[in-house]
Parts: structure tokens; C-alpha cells; sequence
């Protein structure tokens, strides 16, 4: 397979899923907007029945004039044009009728759309919710990111386009037919020889497009997700120095998106062209046994006339189909990815017979727990641990010993491959997961706030906060100094990243927030890493008086900050090979000491 056509991954063209089954999905998908959906379909009939009748109606004004002028030219009468006034007065009613239920059609047809759009959004949301941590980090942002607005917004264009297009074009075709055969046997035989031609072709295209319209998806949603990934990490991307190597992924990846679009869309733009085509054969034999049948008196002028605009009435709706089987297969390839995240695994969120929450008092044990990303790959071999209640746990090692792994067990991100992990003595999988994690206060390494003001942020750990206890939150942490020197103070307006300040506020805010939380059992990793020494001083002290009565986990790397720890778990290659006091574990000289010594050498 050439270059050009494998993604950045080296993946080739994927196959595409069942449209068939898609369609059943989209049908069953829209059951609750039935109602607004079958009233569409009779606008639409409607519609499309008042705009064939006219040109029947109006050929009966060409035939008058006609008869009238050969009249005028034999001497034997004159032009009515009372009654060609009256006829044509007809066909404006007519075409008005259409026009107005055409416009109702449209309107309720776009409500339904955005209501499902809106519909499908807000189920996105709340899955992405409902969703385990392993499906967001074994994907980027932008693929997620992808589904909610491009696709979804490629399933609601084509979904309101496609489905009035479709029965308008339908219900055209079968009166059109109807009218044609009132008129003309012959000549409907002539014209609807046009359409094994026209259906072979759609099927054809249709076939062979499918697969590179949803193609096309995916790799837009690659695209989003490298240049979200890019834009987040310029600065590194700049600091290493491999924009050459990140423009090279990216033009692999735009090469894929680039085969994908071209030939999904040279593919359906051949359709109006060679059906432009096919519908010009038959205008030429109708006027060609259309002027023969006149000749003879089978039929009038303004038969011909008439048919004529039938011929391009029937045409016209074999090409509008055929933009509509490209409508729906860019949007079943959309559906599918939408369906396809629906669909996706979810954590168990309740527990049937669950066990409170509230009064935890914050006893852990963790029992032969085994755990790995991978089952195939265990990390976390046998994991034994007993905390008490208001006890200070340091977890210490070095990386990737699975220290941040057992916070992710603790906080049920993840589940045990084996063992058990007790809080109060329930498993936790006893606990609804909301609850449990509800339980908990956390400060991250890698710092989270949002576009918003700095007391929104801070409040964000205890929404029904009164802002005095905002304010005492984060004196606490040692944050209301640096407030206070913005402009605006609390009012003051984080941007997007939060990078209109340094790391270590954003690190003291989101301590603040933890603060103010309030939680039993609290979880700090690495929450003193982006300050500086003198600043970290503070915020131990004020996180000793936090975890006072609190069971606290803290990972740290700077093991001075645990000097005080109640007890200080040593781990190496997901095993506990050390545990105790720091000044248990310096007189045993073992690993802790050797790592403690490191830092000071």
C-alpha cells in the first residue's frame, strides 16, 4: 500500500461498517420525534403534489394560447386571455400552496434536528462521565473531542438535508410518473428508461464511496486530535526542537485525510454530471416523439410543453437522490462513530445495597492487591497495607514503582485484577463510585483549573461555600497573599490554561480547593512539586493542620516533606519492600535511606 494511503500509525484503509444497520439504529434513534417526523413527511407530500399538478395545469394556457394564435392566424378566432388569466391565477395558488408547506416542512424539520443534535450532545456528556479513565487515556483529546462537535454536526446537516430531500424526491418521482402516463404513455416509456441507467450508476458510487466517507471521519478526527496535542505542548515542541518531526506526522496524517476527502468527493461529484447527462437523453426523446405525436394529433402543444417540465421534474429528483445517498453515507459514517462512543464501554456507577458514605471515618486496608493496565502485564503484584483512622500514609519510590496506581485503585479509576481494597472495612466496590470518590480530596501534580474567576475556581471544591470560607481556604493554603497583589484580586479572571499565572499559584489554588473540600481521606501527589522551598515550608505546616484527624496519603519525591508521616510505605516494582517511621527506616540503612540520602549528597 503506498505511504500516501496509510494513517500515522500505519494503518490502512478501514473497511466500513454495516450501513444498513447504522440506518436502523438512526430510525430507532429518532422514535421519540415520530410525531414532528410524520408531519414532515406529510408537508412534504404535500408539497411536492401541489408543485406537480401545476405544470399540467399551466400547459393547458400554453395550449389555449397556441390554439388561439392559429386561430387568429385562420380567422376562425382569437386568444382567450380571460381564461389563460384564470389558469394561471390557478398555477400561482398552486405553487404558493406548495411553497407554504415546503416552508412548514423546513421549519419543523430543523427543529427536530437541533433537538437531536442537542439530544446527542448531552447523551455524549454524560457518557463521557459514565466512562472508565483507560478509554481516555488510550485516545487524544481532539479524537474525543471530534465526535461531539464534527460529527455531530455532520449527522444533524445530513439528517435534515437527506430525509426531506429524500421523501420530496420520492413522492416527485411516483406523481410525476403518474402525470407523465396521463399524458403520454409512449413518451413516459422513453423517460423512464433514464432509470436502470441512473440506479446502476448510484449504486455503483454509492459502493465504492462509502468506505472513504467513513474514512474520512476518522482521520478528521485524527487531525484534531494532533493539532490539539501540538497547541497544548508548542512551548516543548519548540524546546526539543521537533517541529520537523511533528509537521512530518502531521502531513501523513492530512495525506490519509486528503485520499480519504478527495476521493469521496470526486466520487459524488460525478453523480450530477452524468445524471445531468442522462436526463439531457431524455429531453431529446421527448421532443423528438413529442413532435411526432403532435404531428398526428395524439396530443396537444401544451402536453409537450408540460411533459417537458415533467421530464426535468423526474430527472431532477434521481440527481437530488443521489446527493442524498452521499448525505446519508457521510452521515452514517458519523453516526457510526457517535453510536460507536454511545456504546462504549461505562464504569458501574451504583451498587445495589451500596454502603454510605457518610461518617467514613478513612480506615484503608489494601489485601494481596494485583493490578496491571494490562492483564498480561502486572504491576501491582501483592499489595498490603493497614491504615488507621486520622493516620498520615507517605507513599515513596522510585517512578514507575505503581505508587500513582494505587491512588488511582484508591480512588476506583481503576479496579483490582485481584485482592482487595477496604474502606472502613467495606470493599469498595460495596460503595457507589460518586459517593466513594466523593469521599476523597485530591491535589494533583499536574494542576486543573478552568477559564473562570480565582473564587470560582477555589469554590469549585465546595460549591455551596460562602465566600469568607473561600478566602479562609485559601489563607490556609497560603494563597490569599498572591491573590490579593492581582488585579481584582478573587475576581481576578483565569484565561483557558490558566497560564496568566505561574505554576506554583496554580498549584497553591487547586491546594486551596482541596482545602476547602473538606473530605475525610485525603490524596496528595506530588502537591508541593511546582513551589518553590520556602513557599513548600508554608504549605506543610498548613497541610499538617488539614490532615490532622484526616487519613492522608501523600506521594512525595522530595522525602523531606514526609519526614513526619505516621507511617512511610517504601515502594519498589509495584511491591511494599519497606515500611515505617522515617527514623524506622534510617536506621535500617535500606532502600528509603538510600533514596533519602540522594537527595542530599
Amino acid at each position: 500500500m503506498p505511504p500516501g494511503m496509510r494513517g500515522p500509525h500505519g494503518r490502512g484503509l478501514e473497511k466500513a461498517k454495516d450501513f444498513k444497520g447504522t440506518l436502523r439504529k438512526i430510525i430507532k434513534y429518532i422514535g421519540g420525534y415520530k410525531i414532528g417526523v410524520i408531519a414532515v413527511m406529510i408537508c412534504a407530500v404535500a408539497s411536492a403534489v401541489f408543485h406537480i399538478v401545476s405544470p399540467k395545469v399551466l400547459g393547458k394556457a400554453t395550449t389555449a394560447l397556441s390554439e388561439g394564435l392559429m386561430g387568429k392566424i385562420t380567422g376562425s378566432g382569437g386568444i382567450d386571455f380571460s381564461y389563460i388569466g384564470q389558469i394561471l391565477l390557478t398555477v400561482l395558488l398552486l405553487y404558493g400552496i406548495s411553497y407554504l408547506f415546503s416552508l412548514v416542512q423546513g421549519f419543523t424539520m430543523s427543529t427536530i434536528t437541533q433537538r437531536l443534535c442537542y439530544k446527542l450532545r448531552r447523551e455524549l456528556s454524560e457518557k463521557i462521565n459514565r466512562m472508565p479513565l483507560k478509554y481516555f487515556e488510550s485516545r487524544t483529546h481532539g479524537e474525543v473531542l471530534s465526535r461531539i462537535t464534527n460529527d455531530v454536526d455532520t449527522f444533524g446537516n445530513g439528517f435534515n438535508q437527506s430525509v426531506t430531500q429524500l421523501i420530496t424526491s420520492i413522492t416527485t418521482m411516483i406523481g410525476v410518473v403518474i402525470m407523465m402516463l396521463t399524458i403520454s404513455p409512449l413518451m413516459t416509456l422513453i423517460t423512464l428508461l433514464i432509470l436502470p441507467v441512473s440506479l446502476t450508476f448510484i449504486a455503483f458510487v454509492m459502493k465504492k464511496s462509502q468506505k472513504y466517507f467513513k474514512q474520512q471521519q476518522e482521520y478528521l478526527g485524527h487531525i484534531n486530535g494532533q493539532v490539539e496535542e501540538n497547541y497544548a505542548g508548542h512551548l516543548v515542541v519548540k524546546a526539543f526542537s521537533k517541529e520537523k518531526d511533528v509537521i512530518e506526522t502531521f502531513d501523513n496524517t492530512n495525506a490519509t485525510l486528503y485520499e480519504s476527502a478527495w476521493k469521496s468527493q470526486f466520487l459524488s461529484g460525478l453523480m450530477m454530471p452524468v445524471m445531468q447527462f442522462v436526463g439531457n437523453l431524455g429531453y431529446v426523446g421527448v421532443a423528438i416523439s413529442g413532435a411526432f405525436l403532435a404531428i398526428n394529433g395524439t396530443i396537444r402543444v401544451g402536453d409537450i410543453q408540460a411533459f417537458i417540465i415533467y421530464v426535468r421534474n423526474f430527472t431532477q429528483p434521481i440527481q437530488q437522490m443521489a446527493q442524498v445517498i452521499n448525505m446519508m453515507q457521510s452521515m452514517a459514517a458519523a453516526a457510526e462513530r457517535v453510536f460507536d462512543f454511545l456504546d462504549e464501554e461505562e464504569e458501574d456507577q451504583t451498587t445495589e445495597n451500596a454502603v454510605s458514605v457518610d461518617n467514613v471515618k478513612g480506615v484503608v486496608d489494601f489485601k494481596h492487591v494485583a493490578f496491571g493496565y494490562d492483564p498480561e502485564q502486572i504491576i501491582i503484584k501483592d499489595f498490603n497495607a493497614h491504615v488507621n483512622e486520622g493516620q498520615q500514609i507517605a507513599i515513596v519510590g522510585p517512578t514507575g514503582a505503581g505508587k500513582t496506581t494505587m491512588v488511582k485503585l484508591l480512588m476506583r479509576f481503576y479496579d483490582v485484577n485481584s485482592g482487595e481494597i477496604t474502606l472502613d472495612g467495606h470493599g469498595l466496590r460495596e460503595y457507589n463510585r460518586n459517593e466513594l470518590r466523593g469521599a476523597f480530596g485530591m491535589v494533583l501534580q499536574d494542576t486543573w483549573l478552568f477559564k473562570g474567576s480565582i473564587m470560582e475556581n477555589i469554590r469549585y471544591g465546595r460549591l455551596d461555600a460562602t465566600d469568607e470560607e473561600v478566602i479562609a481556604a485559601a489563607k490556609s493554603a497560603h494563597a490569599d497573599h498572591f491573590i490579593r497583589t492581582l488585579s481584582g484580586g478573587y475576581d481576578f479572571e483565569l484565561n483557558e490554561d490558566a497560564t496568566n499565572v505561574s505554576a506554583g499559584q496554580r498549584q497553591l489554588l487547586t491546594i486551596a480547593r482541596a482545602i476547602l473540600a473538606d473530605n475525610p481521606v485525603l490524596i496528595l501527589d506530588e502537591a508541593t512539586s511546582s513551589v518553590d522551598t520556602r513557599t513548600e515550608q508554608r504549605i506543610q505546616k498548613a497541610m499538617d493542620n488539614l490532615m490532622k484527624g484526616r487519613t492522608s496519603f501523600v506521594i512525595a519525591h522530595r522525602l523531606s516533606t514526609i519526614r513526619n508521616a505516621d507511617m512511610i510505605l517504601v515502594m519498589k516494582d509495584g511491591d511494599i519492600i519497606e515500611q515505617g517511621s522515617h527514623d524506622a527506616l534510617m536506621e535500617q540503612q535500606g532502600f528509603y535511606a538510600d533514596l533519602y540520602n540522594a537527595q542530599f549528597a
